[in-house]
């Protein structure tokens, strides 16, 4: 039972980071015809400025939990590799529950109230032509809360692997090998 929660939560945040991942190129689009018109016709709007930042805040919180997922975060692998496969799920039991939960749970206890007023206020930016704020300061209590949930399925996924049920797969860090590296540029500049 618990693992198909894990799943679900797992299925939930690719989709969310699938989805915001289209937010880059968007936000690489505006970059460079922002500066194209900058340039070339000397206009310039800190909305587009702000747009940009807008982009990759989203990119940046709402994609933490996918990266939790993947494994990709930094981390002390130069230290713990020596360690068995079982010490080193239970340093990231460690680490999760004692470090990630409790900083999850306080920016999302601060988060909600820091976007609820920014919501409540119609907060604008300072910057002349600027942009409402309040959708990126919604993204900080949205973001961490997926990064809880993303938690608690890295969290279920370890004890189930302690417990024996698992074998390790669901977590394992994905690594990409040269030849598939290799395999994917060459895919891609077929296009």
């Amino acid at each position: 039972m618990f693992m198909s929660i894990s799943r679900a939560i797992d299925k939930l945040n690719e989709m969310i980071a699938g989805a915001v991942s289209w937010a880059l190129l968007i936000a690489v689009i505006i970059c460079t015809g922002n500066a194209l018109v900058r340039y070339t016709f000397n206009l310039s709007s800190n909305s587009w400025l702000e747009i940009q930042w807008y982009l990759f805040a989203a990119v940046f919180m709402l994609a933490a939990a996918h990266t939790l997922k993947r494994d990709e975060h930094v981390r002390i692998d130069v230290v713990t590799s020596h360690f068995s496969k079982r010490t080193q799920v239970w340093i990231d039991l460690f680490g999760y529950l004692l470090f990630l939960l409790p900083v999850c749970l306080i920016v999302i206890y601060y988060g909600i109230p820091f976007a609820r007023y920014s919501i409540n206020t119609a907060e604008m930016s300072s910057s002349a032509g600027g942009l409402i704020v309040w959708p990126v300061k919604l993204l900080v209590p949205f973001g961490f809360v997926l990064l809880l949930l993303q938690a608690f399925s890295e969290i279920i996924k370890r004890i189930e692997f302690l417990a024996g049920r698992i074998d390790g797969h669901e977590f394992a860090k994905h690594v990409t090998t040269p030849e598939q590296e290799i395999e994917a540029i060459k895919s891609a500049n077929q296009l």
